[in-house]
Order: structure tokens, then C-alpha cells, then sequence
């Protein structure tokens, strides 16, 4: 007895780290297979016999197929499993690398990238089955190495990269990262398991197609700005298109059934704060990776370059990312023993005191190294902590789709910043040799913004800690390790559907379960704990709150939450004696003019309006008989508001023979 015991936690945790290894190799192959082409660029027009512009396609093609992908296949896993995602993004990967293997043309290995970029998605995936499959107290030290895994391959991929360049024939950058997708395909379908938890509802096309149209063309102008300067019409003209299109994909998202992104849980305080950071973050990341090469590369005539090889700048590259894994443990403990929001701002305070350090202290091989390290150390820990803050702040059924948003946010950080060290570089070079270098007074405005950008994201983050997480961190799992899917529909009393109705599941003694929006159709997906009575609380813009204690079982369906009581701005409109006005006009507007409703009194004087979201609004009665106004300004909460408008009479005129009239 005490053998089987022993044996079903041994078992328990040998298969957590199984989960967690396979998960994170997988983001190691996808880091590997985004760097293991870069060092090779010098060489790649001579090779495909075409010029350095056409061959720099083959890095933005991984970049925009990386960054349109990621947002399109977190929302998929959400609906129609995380496993098999993961399993659609290795093979389009692995395929992509076979492409790239037995092709000689710039057609073929520019094909090749795209499909390889499609890679990228892997990580929020696998962050969010790691959501579901690991014990609670594991969670962070997953996360911290799946976030990790992009610093290891890449600072696995320099030096090899350089082996490659140096000793093989170029195609084998392709063969390696295939064969590797190859294991990581058969390796997720025998380790990971498919999780119940998916959502219901049709895939919205229209806002993949618009935001992906956006991306493409913002991304297009960070990217090749650079070649095709900075104010050339194709530049500043994607650049406005891809901002316009962005711009109006937030209201196409309010307004779908089932949005591609919520953007309603991504304005929450507690999501936006931690997307923003993302931004600034990958900007300082990305920016330390570019100006520790540069100073590693950039020939010792210039007086601060080093003059290295490409083996030996990946070489020395590579302690910098080893760092993210050797943080990750400490990073879980930071986030178990303080919080995840401890976690990211001190890392990102970390990273602007490094950076700030690196302006003046970056004068000798050691120097350089150690100062990139230390970067490392605060990105390594504000990218472990930012997956657990989403997490933490979404519903578990959107865990994939939140997170896959946030990768997005920081790869466009890391691309704002590659497009910023461009233009500084070229802007502050001058002629050394053959080819123009850049003064070591740009690379410093570089390290200042970087740093900036750090200081940012902290004080971004420090709201975060009057904030209250949404989740309460306990396991998803039931004791018996199956977690379950409850579905149910929120109907008005006439049977109609109450879209964006938010619905909160909470435990036998009050605890968080989880909580989610509903569709334009009314329907909602929970994820719970097992079988057993929990307490269901709805609240919906302009109707009263309904809760319920409702027995949720394997494949059971709720009841139908039927909301009773509509929340109204109500009262009686009378005139100077107290005497009820029929049929008088009563228009409600916001402070900016617009007219929200309108309605007309009964017999006995009364009206009612329907409750508007929180807000100041003026309130106007209009007794058409007279052709008198009143008008009052209210302060709405969300809540029923009663209010008595009283309508003055007309003025007196002077008394003629006696008797006195009214205008």
C-alpha cells in the first residue's frame, strides 16, 4: 500500500517534467530555426545568386508568417484543441525546412522561411497546456522555461551557425531544424495529451483577414524601412495603411459573434498593463541582442569593436542566453514567493540599470559579455512573469488566444527595435575602410533608449500591484486530474440572448473558478474542477446581477440563465403644481451630444429608460403642451436610477382687467 502510494505522486511528477521538457524543446526548435539563418545573410546573395535586398526576404518572410500565425492558431487551440495545433504548426514547420533543403532558387528558400515562421505560435500554445496539464505549483517554472526557450535556441543557433558557414554546405541550416521538427511531431503526440477545455462558435474570418492585412503592412515598413528609407512613399504609405486597418479591426472585434481577439478582456487594466510592458520589454530584448553583436563584430579600428568571427561572436553570444535558463527557477521562486508582478517590474528594472551600466562600462571583451548578461538576467525574469499576469487575468477557455496576443505585442516590440537600430546606426555612421561603421555615440543613444524602454514597462507594471487577479492560482484539475468543460446560455425573460453578459463560476466555499464572456448568442464556456455544485453569478450591462447554484456533471449542460429584472433610469415628470404631464418628451444624452434614448411619459406622468453604461449624461423633459424644458445632469453607475422632474410652468403676463394668462 504505502509502495502505490509512493508510486502515484513519483508518477505525477515524472510526467510533469516529461510535459515540461517537451513542451520547451519545442520552443527551442522554433528559436533555432528563426537564428540559424542570420549569420549566414553575408553570404546568402552570392549563394542564391541575388542581392542582399531580395535575400533579406528571407528573414521578413519568418517575421510576418511568425507574426500573423501567432494570433490566428492561439485562437484555433482555443476552439479546437492545443495539441493539435501544436501538432498543424511542427508539420507546416517541418515541411517548410524540406522546402528549404532541396532548394538552390531565392523563390524556394524565401517559401521555405514562411513556412518555418509559422513555428512561432508554438510558444502561447504551449504555454497555455501547460496552464491546464501542470500541478499549481509547477505552473511558474514552466512558463519561466517555455518563455525561456526563445533566448536558448537562439543562443544555441549563433554558434552553429557559425560551424555551418564555416564547414557544411548551407542547406544544412534547413536539414537540422527538420530533423528536429521531425522528433519535437512524434514527440507531442505521444507525451502531450489533447485538453477538453475548447470553446464553441464560428472562427472569425473577417477579423483574421483585417488584422492580419494590418500586421503585414506595419511589419513590411519596421523591416525594410530601412532599405527603402525611411521617407519613401512605400514605407510612410504601408505604414499608414497597416495603422488604419488596425484601427478599425477594434471595432470589427466589438461587434463579431466570436472575436478572433476580446478585445474587451484586453482593455482590463490588468491585460493591457502587462500587453504594454510586453512592448517595451521586447524593445530593450531585442535591442541587446543587435549592439552586443555589433560591438563583438565591428573591426578594432573603430577603437571599441572587438573584430570577431561569426563563430566566435555566437560563441560568446551564447552565455547570454544560457542565462534564461538558468533564471528560470529563480523566477518561478520570485513568482511563488512574492508575485508575478514583483517579478516583472524588478526584471525590468534590472534591464535598465544594466543597460545604463553598459553606456560606460563596455570597453573589453569581458565587459561586453557581462554587460549583456546582466540584461539577460532582467529580460529573462519580466518574460517569465508576464505569461502568469495574462493567465491570471483571462479565462482559462482563452488562455491560448491571450497569450498569443501577447507574443504578437512582443515581437512587435523586438521589431520596432531592430527598425530603431537601424535608423540610429545608419544615421550615426561614418567612413571607416570600405564600408561605413557606426560611432560607438550611436550604439550609446541605443543602450539610453533601451533603457527608457525598461523604465517604462516598470512604471507601466507598478499599477499592476493594486490590481487583483481575476484567478485565484488554485488547480484546474480535480484530485482525479480531469478537468471539465460547463457550457450554459444567458436569456432574457422573452428568451433572447444576452451577448457580453459576464459570467463568473465560484467554488462550494466562495473560491474563483474561472469566469467568461458571453457570445453574441448568449452561450458560454466554463472551465471547473470536477463534478459538483458550484455558484454561477451573471452581471449584464443594464440588467440586474442573477446568481444561481447550479450542479455541473461530465457533458451536462446549465440550465438556461434566464435575467429578470431590467436595470432602468425611471421616474415622474410633473408640472409646477405637482400635477402629472402626460405624453411628455423625455431624451436621454451623453455629456458629448449623442442621444442614447428617448421615451414619453403615461397618464400618471412616468417614464422609463433603459440603464446606459457608467458615465455622465444629461437628462431632458419637454412638456410639448406648454412647450417648457427641464434638463438634469446625472452621474450613471450601472445601477437603476430613479429621478422626479419637475417642468416649470409658463411665465405669468401682466393682469389684464383683472384675470392673468399664461404664454
Amino acid at each position: 500500500m504505502n509502495r502505490q502510494a509512493r508510486s502515484a505522486p513519483e508518477a505525477s511528477r515524472g510526467r510533469t517534467a516529461l510535459t515540461v521538457a517537451t513542451l520547451s524543446m519545442c520552443g527551442t526548435v522554433v528559436a533555432l530555426q528563426q537564428t540559424l539563418v542570420v549569420p549566414l545573410l553575408h553570404d546568402l546573395p552570392r549563394l542564391l545568386d541575388t542581392t542582399v535586398d531580395n535575400a533579406s526576404w528571407l528573414i521578413t518572410a519568418t517575421l510576418l508568417s511568425g507574426t500573423v500565425a501567432t494570433p490566428v492558431v492561439s485562437r484555433l487551440a482555443d476552439m479546437f484543441g492545443k495539441r493539435l495545433m501544436m501538432i498543424v504548426c511542427l508539420a507546416v514547420m517541418t515541411t517548410g525546412s524540406v522546402i528549404g533543403a532541396f532548394s538552390d532558387s531565392l523563390p524556394g528558400a524565401v517559401a521555405a522561411r514562411g513556412l518555418q515562421g509559422v513555428g512561432m505560435a508554438l510558444v502561447p500554445v504551449g504555454i497555455a497546456i501547460m496552464r491546464d496539464e501542470l500541478p499549481r505549483d509547477k505552473v511558474p517554472l514552466g512558463v519561466a522555461l517555455m518563455s525561456a526557450t526563445l533566448a536558448i535556441g537562439a543562443g544555441a543557433g549563433l554558434p552553429l551557425a557559425g560551424v555551418i558557414a564555416e564547414h557544411m554546405d548551407w542547406h544544412a541550416i534547413f536539414w537540422i531544424t527538420g530533423g528536429a521538427g521531425a522528433v519535437m511531431l512524434v514527440a507531442i503526440r505521444l507525451v502531450i495529451p489533447e485538453s477538453p477545455v475548447r470553446t464553441r462558435g464560428a472562427f472569425d474570418y473577417r477579423g483574421a483577414v483585417v488584422l492580419c492585412a494590418g500586421l503585414t503592412a506595419v511589419l513590411l515598413a519596421l523591416s525594410k524601412g530601412g532599405l527603402w528609407g525611411w521617407g519613401s512613399v512605400s514605407t510612410i504609405g504601408l505604414a499608414i495603411l497597416g495603422l488604419t486597418l488596425l484601427v478599425a479591426w477594434v471595432p470589427l472585434e466589438l461587434t463579431a459573434p466570436n472575436p478572433l481577439v476580446d478585445v474587451r478582456t484586453a482593455a482590463r487594466p490588468s491585460v493591457l498593463l502587462v500587453n504594454v510592458s510586453s512592448v517595451l520589454v521586447g524593445f530593450a530584448m531585442f535591442a541587446n541582442l543587435l549592439v552586443t553583436t555589433l560591438l563583438l563584430q565591428l573591426p578594432e579600428s573603430t577603437g571599441f569593436g572587438l573584430g570577431l568571427g561569426m563563430l566566435e561572436t555566437g560563441l560568446w553570444m551564447a552565455p547570454s542566453a544560457m542565462v534564461f535558463g538558468v533564471l528560470a527557477p529563480v523566477a518561478a521562486w520570485l513568482t511563488r514567493r512574492f508575485s508575478p508582478q514583483f517579478t516583472l517590474v524588478f526584471g525590468a528594472g534590472a534591464m535598465s540599470v544594466a543597460y545604463v551600466s553598459r553606456v560606460y562600462l563596455s570597453g573589453s571583451l569581458s565587459q561586453i559579455v557581462l554587460g549583456s548578461m546582466l540584461v539577460a538576467v532582467g529580460t529573462s525574469l519580466a518574460y517569465a512573469a508576464m505569461p502568469t499576469l495574462i493567465m491570471r487575468a483571462v479565462p482559462v477557455t482563452e488562455t491560448a488566444s491571450a497569450n498569443g496576443l501577447n507574443t504578437l505585442l512582443r515581437s512587435l516590440g523586438s521589431s520596432t527595435s531592430s527598425a530603431t537600430v537601424a535608423a540610429v546606426v545608419s544615421m550615426g555612421a561614418v567612413a571607416s575602410g570600405v564600408d561605413p561603421v557606426p560611432t560607438f555615440g550611436a550604439l550609446s543613444l541605443i543602450f539610453w533608449l533601451a533603457a527608457a524602454s525598461s523604465a517604462a514597462a516598470v512604471a507601466v507594471a507598478l499599477p499592476l500591484f493594486r490590481l487583483t487577479p481575476t484567478q485565484d492560482d488554485e488547480p484546474l484539475t480535480s484530485p482525479e486530474g480531469q478537468l471539465m468543460i460547463a457550457r450554459g446560455v444567458v436569456l432574457t425573460d422573452k428568451g433572447r440572448p444576452v451577448g457580453s453578459a459576464v459570467v463568473t463560476i465560484l467554488g462550494d466555499r466562495g473560491q474563483h473558478v474561472d469566469w467568461n464572456r458571453a457570445d453574441a448568442s448568449g452561450k458560454f464556456t466554463l472551465a471547473v474542477r470536477g463534478d459538483g455544485k458550484y455558484l454561477v453569478v451573471v452581471a449584464a450591462e443594464g440588467w440586474a446581477p442573477h446568481s444561481r447554484l447550479v450542479r455541473v456533471g461530465a457533458g451536462s449542460m446549465m440550465r438556461p440563465i434566464v435575467l429578470q429584472e431590467r436595470l432602468t433610469v425611471s421616474g415622474r415628470i410633473t408640472d409646477y403644481e405637482g400635477r402629472p404631464v402626460e405624453r411628455a418628451g423625455v431624451v436621454l444624452t451623453r455629456h458629448s451630444g449623442e442621444v442614447v434614448s428617448s421615451a414619453a411619459s403615461s397618464q400618471d406622468g412616468r417614464f422609463s429608460l433603459p440603464t446606459p453604461r457608467e458615465g455622465r449624461y444629461v437628462l431632458t423633459a419637454i412638456n410639448r403642451a406648454q412647450g417648457t424644458v427641464a434638463t438634469h445632469a446625472l452621474t450613471l453607475t450601472g445601477d437603476a436610477h430613479v429621478i422626479d422632474v419637475e417642468i416649470p410652468g409658463l411665465p405669468r403676463t401682466p393682469a389684464v382687467n383683472g384675470v392673468t394668462a399664461r404664454r
